[in-house]
């Protein structure tokens, strides 16, 4: 694809793919295979219910299971998957046939939670990211995420209970995917919406679009600067939704649910790490008052084409102690995964280093509408 091009979207599934089939497809797919009717709902049950890999289930007959797994495909193959942190985190990099996506699954003794990828790459450009660094190659599907999450969940031991849309992309640049992947989650995965996370960099017709749906997911906004003209430099996206219109519509979503908004804030040595920064940033958050209050720290993962590193300890907490001066929570998020690429993009990075042909515009090709 070259820099001009247009990017592609969704890749279309030959029929409804294993998770892209909703109730009544499962049970027009059983009927045509002259099942009875409640074999579809044992079906369902496998996939949704007790959440196990359909080639591994023995309550339906083996004839039956074998035309199922050949009817509903699978839509990501593995290309690598990496563990650390004693098995407790783990990354996947997939094939779709025409792109890779990354997906980490990280479980504690409390959560197991999922970050889904909603792009294969991004055309962002936020200049520390190696998603950013990559360029957007097209928009995932809606069964393309909610797969993410399942084949996650068939490999570890705990219940997936959160779900996190901070992976590779700019969900809200995806929308129509995203909600629908929002919404099935909740009804047909049963996750409260309380435990479902969307990040975006400050996508503001995104963010208005997820403050008029009824479901109180949690809003992450990644800002990694305290003023417009350091935040143009890292995110350019901000050229043409600058801070008072990202924190406009952060503001609306709040208040639409009362439900806190975190503010994500990747610490670049000697770039955006000064106690002067941390107090500007105060400054700007608190018109949002106390569902404004929350800021999680990210000090910077390397990336190949970025050459910031991130503040050494001390300074990070003199940042943060600042924060906490100003009466906001602060928390610091732990660096896990790193010796596995578990940074958004970072996987695809090393696998696929990126060239300039992988790159998008902003500006006509990454957004839905």
């Amino acid at each position: 694809m070259s820099a001009a091009g247009s990017v592609r979207g969704p890749r279309p599934a030959v029929g409804p793919s294993r998770y892209g089939a909703g109730r009544d497809d499962l049970v027009a797919l059983t009927a045509a295979l002259g099942a009875p009717r409640y074999r579809a709902a044992q079906l369902w049950d496998v996939l949704w219910r007790r959440r196990r890999p359909l080639e591994d289930d023995t309550t339906l007959p083996a004839a039956l299971r074998a035309e199922l797994v050949a009817r509903l495909p699978l839509r990501l193959a593995p290309v690598t998957v990496r563990t650390t942190d004693a098995g407790r985190t783990r990354k996947w990099l997939w094939s779709t046939g025409d792109a890779d996506v990354e997906t980490v699954l990280m479980c504690s003794t409390r959560r197991a939670s999922v970050c889904v990828s909603t792009q294969a790459g991004c055309a962002l450009g936020c200049t520390f990211c190696a998603t950013g660094q990559g360029g957007l190659v097209r928009n995932l599907a809606a069964d393309e995420i909610l797969e993410q999450v399942m084949r996650a969940q068939h490999a570890g031991a705990q219940r997936v209970t959160h779900v996190v849309f901070m992976g590779m992309g700019e969900p809200l640049a995806n929308w129509a995917a995203t909600r629908e992947a929002l919404a099935r989650l909740q009804s047909d995965l049963g996750i409260s919406a309380r435990r479902l996370t969307v990040s975006t960099v400050g996508w503001v017709p995104g963010m208005r679009r997820l403050a008029a749906v009824p479901w109180p997911v949690t809003l992450a906004v990644s800002l990694h600067a305290p003023d417009d003209a350091l935040r143009d430099e890292l995110v350019p996206v901000n050229r043409r939704w600058p801070l008072r219109e990202v924190l406009a519509a952060a503001h609306a979503c709040a208040q639409t649910r009362g439900r806190r908004v975190t503010f994500e804030y990747t610490l670049i040595a000697g770039t955006n790490d000064h106690p002067g920064q941390a107090r500007a940033l105060a400054r700007l958050l608190a018109p949002l008052g106390p569902l404004g209050r929350h800021v999680n720290l990210i000090p910077l993962n390397p990336t190949p084409a970025f050459p910031g590193r991130a503040p050494d300890p001390p300074r990070l907490q003199r940042f943060a102690a600042a924060l906490a001066d100003e009466g906001l929570r602060v928390t610091v998020r732990r660096t896990r995964g790193a010796d596995i690429d578990a940074a958004c993009g970072q996987l695809r990075t090393r696998v696929h280093p990126p060239g300039p042909a992988r790159r998008a515009g902003v500006g006509k090709n990454a957004r839905d509408g």
